[in-house]
């Protein structure tokens, strides 16, 4: 059995320990929560909306707000958004607690997932937009929130898809040769 899980007394079987009691998971939300604020302070600190760092190139620092979804999309719904963000961390908590066990890919995917739905939330609520500032190239303008959510959506599918299932049903008995009389 994995060191973060436990055993359930009334089935035997192992269950990932509580969303809150798990330090993986609680410290990739905070780094990602952390480096998503700050870096966003620092880019409304230094940077006026519309201006870039450097001026020109395929990478630069750009800052702009969003009122809408990921690549712009719904602009101007920032109740319906800020709902949808409250449901999607309801729902990844859920995700995580029906987890029959609790594996290390599993908890960093929930921790970036987490971390950055959080993020864009508290934006959302204090300011009624969300700030980008990651530009490149003809690419939508991101930050680091969108980033952990990308990545753990990809860890997601790719672990969901990738990772064999285990069987649930008893193995049939092996016929050992002998017959019963």
């Amino acid at each position: 059995m994995d060191i973060h899980q436990q055993n359930d007394s009334s089935d035997g079987r192992a269950r990932p320990i509580p969303f809150y009691k798990d330090w993986l998971l609680a410290l990739i939300v905070a780094i990602v929560l952390a480096s998503d604020q700050i870096t966003k302070a620092i880019v409304r600190a230094k940077l006026s909306i519309g201006e870039s760092w450097p001026a020109e190139g395929i990478f630069r620092f750009t800052h702009g707000t969003n009122t809408g979804s990921a690549f712009g999309l719904f602009q101007d719904q920032t109740f319906v958004l800020t709902i949808a963000s409250v449901v999607a961390i309801g729902f990844i908590i859920y995700f995580y607690r029906s987890q029959t066990e609790s594996k290390l890919v599993t908890r960093m995917t929930i921790g970036l997932l987490l971390g950055g739905a959080i993020g864009n939330l508290i934006d959302r609520l204090v300011a009624g937009r969300v700030t980008d500032f990651i530009d490149v190239g003809a690419w939508p303008i991101f930050n680091l929130a969108d980033s952990s959510i990308v990545v753990g959506m990809t860890l997601m599918i790719a672990t969901l898809l990738l990772t064999p299932e285990e069987s649930k049903e008893p193995e049939p008995l092996q016929a050992t040769g002998e017959q019963d009389s």
